[in-house]
């Protein structure tokens, strides 16, 4: 597969920022102090620039295949545009907590962010032992903004209307559809696991009940188009930062929301509540219990303040006349226990699928083993116990139990 644009490079950097006078603002391209690529994942170039002065910003490219496999997964580069869109109508509702974008050149599929240097990724933190207070509530306020502030509740029909037609890359929706849905329950080659997982696997995969509940979340995300979704909001699209000394956040700042499309509110919630799952587990892996406990307490600080955003602005929605407290309070109630759903496919993918997490995969394969199938049990847990009760607390309780009851050593 050949390209017809050409790769920026760390040595074209300081002229690309010469060149576009809006980044010359932020940064002085003839005193620059360093350059550095520092893209970790599959899809992007992602250059970083400082100077002298201590100023800097960020540089990220969108590549037309997918790095891990190269020219062999073709990938469009036209989900740039859809990221930078998401970005855009994200930082409108809640401004603090969004990258921001300081310039763009759709031609090259490249655009620029605010340097974030001072913070860290969440999951590194997470993985780190580290402690923020207050992301996940910062987190789940976003995901609140953006369920009602890009929805039929907070938008014109027809701006809605405009909007849903150009703001879904079909691409790596189905990307999504079949590593998240279809491919850790049905099966797949590039699927891959812990050799001690393997019964566990098995026994996952022969679960009909956990094979139906994917049916079902798979069709939601196909066809609810409820609200412009991050499409990938986890412990690795936070952005975090605290004062020296103190275990407080200061900043959280979501990024990377190159997977943006319109579908259903519950599925960046459930995100995160894997997340929270998968950190815990890792926690439970290494002997720290009371961390364990406190990942697992993120779930409900998450919700809350979902659900709290979302009720905040609902005074403001566009026609009350049907959509009264009643309705407001059945909505809630649905997109928690979807919640619960997209959790446990995302937790499931992130153990069997092709797109794994440090948390786990950088534990010795001796408590790795056991951290995976807890996961995996927890996963298939959820799509049953929802009906039951889909508080945060039971999700919480449940997770406690299975993921210690596994644990190895």
């Amino acid at each position: 597969m050949t390209s017809d644009y050409p790769f920026l490079t760390v040595e074209e950097v300081p002229e690309y920022i010469r060149n576009h006078p809006r980044l010359a603002s932020h940064v002085d391209a003839g005193n620059l102090a360093s350059v550095r690529e520092i893209g970790d994942g599959n899809l992007n170039l992602v250059f970083i620039a400082k100077d002298n002065a201590g100023r800097g910003l960020v540089l990220k490219q969108a590549l037309p295949y997918v790095r891990m496999t190269g020219e062999s997964w073709p990938m469009t580069p036209e989900r740039s545009r859809f990221e930078i869109q998401s970005l855009e109508a994200h930082a409108a509702l809640v401004p603090e907590l969004v990258v921001r974008i300081l310039d763009k050149e759709p031609g090259r599929y490249i655009f620029a962010m605010e340097d974030l240097s001072d913070h860290q990724v969440w999951r590194g933190a997470l993985n780190k032992g580290e402690v923020h207070k207050g992301v996940a509530a910062e987190v789940g306020r976003y995901a609140g903004a953006v369920a009602f502030g890009t929805s039929v509740f907070g938008m014109d029909r027809l701006e809605l209307a405009a909007r849903q037609e150009v703001s879904v890359d079909p691409e790596l929706c189905v990307i999504t559809e079949d590593l998240v849905f279809t491919e850790p329950w049905a099966g797949a080659e590039r699927n891959e696991w812990l050799p001690q997982n393997r019964a566990d696997v098995w026994e996952f995969q022969a679960d009909h009940r956990f094979g139906e509940a994917m049916a079902e979340a798979k069709y939601f995300f196909m066809t609810h188009a409820e609200a412009l979704l991050h499409g990938d909001l986890h412990t690795g699209s936070v952005m975090v930062r605290k004062p020296e000394g103190s275990n407080e956040a200061d900043s959280v700042k979501v990024f990377d929301s190159e997977f943006a499309f319109y579908g259903p509110v519950a599925f960046d919630v459930g995100a995160t509540w894997a997340n929270y799952a998968i950190a815990a587990a890792r926690a439970y892996a290494l002997g720290e219990d009371d961390r364990a406990h406190w990942c697992l307490g993120l779930v409900g600080e998450t919700w809350h303040a979902f659900e709290a955003e979302f009720r905040r602005r609902w005074p403001e929605r566009r026609d009350p006349r049907l959509w009264d407290e009643e309705f407001l309070n059945r909505l809630l109630q649905r997109w928690r226990n979807e919640s619960w759903l997209f959790a446990a496919a995302k937790m499931s993918r992130r153990i069997i699928g092709a797109a794994k997490t440090t948390d786990i995969e950088t534990l010795p394969p001796e408590i790795r083993e056991g951290a995976a199938r807890g996961v995996l049990r927890m996963a298939r847990s959820a799509v049953v116990e929802r009906w039951a009760d889909s508080t945060p607390n039971h999700f919480q309780e449940l997770a406690e139990w299975l993921l210690v009851e596994a644990r190895t050593s």
